[in-house]
C-alpha cells in the first residue's frame, strides 16, 4: 500500500509550481515593456492618421465633463496658423461654417463617428464626400481656449465625446500595476 507523500514535500512541490508560475508571467510582462508603445503605430494600424503633416504634440488633451465642470471635449495639437488640415479617415462633410466666432469644420465617418476640427477654414461644403488624407481645410486663428498655433479636434461616437487620441495611435500611457512583495 502507497501512503501518501509527506506533508512538506507537497507544500515544497507547490511553492514551485507558483514559483514557475511567478517567473512565466514576470517574463510575459517584461516582454510587453519591450514591445514599441503604441503611439509608435501607423495610421494604416490605427486606422486614423494625424490632420497635418507629421505627428504633433498634444498641447491639451482631453478631459471628460462632470457634473461640476465643462472638461475639455477633444484634444488640442500643436500647429501653425495656415496649416494645411487633412481629413484623418474617409467621411462626408456634415457641416462648414462658424460657431460664434470661429470656422469649424465636421466629418461624418463611416463608423458613427462624428469629428470636428477648429479653427478650420474649408471650401467644401456639407455632404461633399472625402478621403482620408485629403485637403479638408487650412488652420486659420483665434481658438478661444487654447493657445495660438494649436488645431481642436472634438469626436463625438453615439451622442457622446469621446477622447479622439486613441484614433491616432495616440494612447495614454499604461497605469502602473503594483504587485505584491512576498518576504
Amino acid at each position: 500500500m502507497r501512503h501518501p507523500p509527506p506533508l512538506a514535500s507537497t507544500i515544497a512541490r507547490g511553492a514551485r509550481t507558483l514559483a514557475m508560475l511567478l517567473a512565466v508571467a514576470l517574463l510575459c510582462g517584461l516582454s510587453q515593456l519591450s514591445a514599441p508603445h503604441a503611439s509608435a503605430a501607423t495610421a494604416s494600424s490605427v486606422g486614423w492618421q494625424w490632420p497635418v503633416e507629421s505627428t504633433p504634440a498634444v498641447s491639451r488633451a482631453f478631459e471628460l465633463a462632470s457634473p461640476y465642470g465643462a472638461g475639455h471635449r477633444g484634444i488640442d495639437i500643436v500647429a501653425a496658423p495656415g496649416a494645411v488640415i487633412l481629413a484623418p479617415a474617409a467621411g462626408t462633410v456634415r457641416f462648414s461654417g462658424f460657431v460664434v466666432d470661429r470656422p469649424v469644420l465636421s466629418i461624418q465617418h463611416a463608423d458613427g463617428a462624428l469629428t470636428s476640427y477648429e479653427p478650420v477654414v474649408s471650401e467644401l461644403e456639407p455632404g461633399a464626400a472625402v478621403l482620408a488624407g485629403q485637403r479638408i481645410g487650412v488652420l486659420s486663428t483665434g481658438h478661444r481656449h487654447s493657445p495660438e498655433g494649436s488645431l481642436h479636434i472634438g469626436l463625438r461616437q453615439d451622442g457622446a465625446y469621446r477622447d479622439p487620441a486613441p484614433r491616432f495611435g495616440a494612447l495614454h500611457p499604461p497605469a502602473a500595476v503594483l504587485l505584491p512583495l512576498y518576504r
